[in-house]
């Protein structure tokens, strides 16, 4: 590597893991650019906060030694350097010329198609339906009126661990599904850039078949924020989750009334920390703006069912909290998501932001961002809170993930 480059580190995944009974750091790119992951020493890792793109090798190498109040010889410093170039995790020429090539090999697949399926759920149809119905069995429908909203919040969780909330919800909307002329899928872009909005052309699949995309719909989105922004990150619907599995609902909705689906357009949307970090707030950024007024403008012609696929909270000691989550710190965050779920059941944008945003979002709520445009896209109105749970992301239950299901009038 030039001595005279600035390396640069792209968005990885952290993952702590012991290796010959060793604690070690497990880099693993998101994206999938290479195959390869790299194990790191503890100690190594810290280095890595170094390669920002603004150091030298030299300047990295003087400031790592700095950090660590110890001589480092240089050729670790080098030999790193090379291993995650090699890696495609830097952010150079190199991994954006590959990044490129697998858009290029995405766009040309005749569909999106399933990431998790096989993996997360059965890809066989059949298999997929008794599941769904399995996570349905029980739940009483014989009072429920049905419901023609306008909005669905939908958790984006593991089947396995959220089965039971996505059938409460997407089971009572299914008259909204089927009524509606257009679904929009807002899901969380968990490796989106700061404020993005993407589309992507191509159709979804499930295990059921295709999902037509509403390329007119996307071609109105892209003029109004340019295809520069609109497409800057499209590779992450290769593998992004968090539509796929609300997808896979809505799809089994159709199937189960026999009828043919209706277009979907499907939107990730990346994070709203800097706004949080910065002061600055959503309604003033001109292409949030443009997305929302141009959604709302279709939503006055046709009828549009939009759909928010999102989580809530991520605590405890797997999200980096310093705490683990007993029944007093559970208890609390009930009382913290109710506040934010009556401001989306009312259609308080305002209040949803505000709200996140004035603790920091201390709780990692990772559909804060699709949420808040579902909720300007259809303004004020009423809802109802349809479930609630949280789920345990460790084996000790000291961390969480809460989600809910919610209809939107």
């Amino acid at each position: 590597m030039n001595l005279d480059q600035r390396p640069c580190l792209r968005p990885l995944d952290f993952q702590p893991i012991t290796y010959q009974n060793q604690p070690m750091w497990l880099l693993r790119d998101p994206l999938k650019l290479s195959q390869e992951q790299l194990i790191f020493p503890a100690y190594l890792t810290q280095l890595l906060m170094f390669i920002d793109g603004t150091r030298t090798m030299d300047t990295i190498h003087a400031d790592f030694c700095s950090y660590v109040k110890a001589p480092v010889d240089y050729a670790v410093i080098a030999d790193t350097l090379d291993q995650l170039d090699a890696a495609l995790l830097l952010d150079n020429d190199r991994s954006q010329q590959f990044k490129q090539t697998l858009l290029a090999e995405y766009r040309a697949q005749p569909y999106r198609q399933p990431a998790l399926a096989g993996l997360s759920y059965p890809s066989e149809p059949d298999k997929l339906t008794r599941l769904f119905e399995g996570y349905g069995r029980g739940d009483d429908l014989v009072d429920w009126q049905p419901w023609t909203g306008r909005g669905i919040v939908s958790p984006h969780i593991d089947y396995e661990r959220g089965g039971h909330v996505y059938a409460k919800v997407w089971r009572r909307a299914a008259a909204a599904i089927l009524a509606a002329d257009l679904v929009v899928i807002l899901g969380t872009d968990h490796n989106g850039g700061p404020g993005t909005v993407t589309l992507t052309r191509q159709a979804y699949t499930t295990p059921y078949g295709v999902l037509p995309t509403d390329l007119e719909m996307i071609a109105k989105l892209e003029t109004a924020v340019g295809s520069d922004f609109a497409y800057a990150e499209e590779l992450h619907h290769r593998d992004e989750h968090s539509v796929e599995l609300s997808a896979v609902w809505l799809h089994y909705i159709y199937r189960q009334a026999g009828v043919t689906p209706k277009p979907m357009v499907p939107i990730l949307v990346g994070s709203f920390h800097h706004f949080v970090a910065n002061g600055h707030h959503p309604a003033d950024d001109v292409k949030l703006t443009a997305v929302i007024d141009t959604t709302k403008r279709e939503m006055s012609g046709k009828n549009v069912l939009l759909v928010a696929s999102v989580d809530l909270a991520h605590v405890g000691p797997v999200f980096g909290d310093q705490f683990q989550m007993d029944v007093r710190r559970r208890a609390n965050l009930r009382m913290a998501d109710e506040g934010v779920m009556q401001t989306a059941v009312a259609g308080d944008a305002v209040g949803w932001y505000d709200q996140i945003a004035a603790v920091q979002d201390r709780n990692r709520i990772c559909g804060f961002a699709p949420t808040y445009l579902m909720l300007r896209m259809l303004g004020r109105g009423n809802g109802r809170k349809i479930a609630y749970r949280q789920c345990a992301a460790d084996p000790q239950n000291a961390s969480f993930v809460s989600i809910c299901g919610l209809l939107l009038d």
